[in-house]
């Protein structure tokens, strides 16, 4: 098993340190971005790496970028790595445009789970959107809504309704993200259903790019999207998946306060986390995963 990547220390300028990227900047305006093997759950992030997941991450990420390119466009430029860098950059880099990023995370759900599925039992709405009666853990919605949050740098994003969204960035680009995210959902949606894959809900992150909004960051990972093997689905409980639910659902049950420091993991934990990374990347992509 290769190393893991818990933190990178290039001779670059570094522009950002994310939950699990990091990301430099490069001459002539662009950026390198790096993704870590980092852990984060409930927005705390984890001393302890889950090995090969920023290389899935990136390769998932290319995977759907390419898939989407009729779609949307990205921000990603190119995958060869500056000459001069560690080698472990290798399929977990990419070098991409430098976008004013927009404040919100965009979140598409299509099927009614995780905070969507608390608030719908105590309110019968998921971020202010009117579901119907009779609804049960994990059943599909009538169709896909779009609940952004707000985007935060530390700690939790915070849901917010169409009238709060439409304040932090405008009816214009606010109507942009929203059409094009839902687009997004769906086209991605119903290729995981030909892979025998449930896109449950995901998240999108824009930027705007010379004028236009671009899909930036990661898209449609195991770290921003849940994602339900078909053939084990069922209404009515919670349902298997190939994302970080596995840690999330271990971490419910030892009684942690979700607040920082975060508690070690059992290596158990961790290697089944990066099998199910590993599943998702081969299921979606239909390739296998070189380790």
């Amino acid at each position: 098993m290769e190393e893991v990547i818990t933190k990178t220390e290039l001779p670059l300028k570094l522009f950002s340190r994310g939950k699990v990227r990091d990301t430099y900047e490069l001459d002539g305006g662009n950026l390198l971005m790096v993704a870590s093997d980092r852990l984060s759950a409930f927005d705390v992030v984890f001393s302890e790496g889950i090995p090969y997941k920023g290389k899935i991450l990136s390769g998932l990420s290319l995977f759907w970028f390419e898939k989407l390119k009729g779609v949307v466009e990205n921000h990603l430029i190119s995958t060869e790595m500056p000459s001069g860098l560690p080698s472990y950059l290798k399929g977990r880099s990419m070098i991409v445009k430098r976008a004013a990023p927009i404040k919100l995370e965009c979140v598409v759900r299509g099927y009614l789970a995780g905070s969507g599925l608390k608030e719908y039992n105590s309110s019968g709405t998921v971020c202010g959107v009117k579901l119907p009666s009779g609804l049960k853990n994990s059943s599909k919605l009538p169709s896909p809504i779009f609940t952004p949050s707000t985007k935060a740098d530390v700690g939790h994003d915070i849901n917010v309704n169409d009238e709060e969204g439409r304040r932090i960035v405008g009816d214009a680009t606010y109507d942009e993200v929203k059409s094009l995210s839902l687009k997004i959902y769906s086209t991605a949606a119903d290729y995981a259903r030909t892979r025998g894959i449930i896109l449950a809900d995901t998240k999108f992150e824009f930027g705007l790019y010379n004028g236009k909004i671009i899909l930036i960051d990661e898209v449609l990972t195991p770290d921003s999207s849940r994602y339900w093997p078909s053939d084990l689905y069922k209404e009515g409980q919670n349902q298997p998946s190939y994302d970080k639910q596995f840690v999330r659902d271990y971490l419910e049950s030892t009684g942690w306060d979700k607040k920082p420091p975060a508690p070690n993991l059992p290596q158990e934990v961790i290697v089944k986390t990066s099998e199910k990374y590993v599943e998702a990347y081969e299921k979606l992509t239909g390739k296998s995963f070189e380790r």
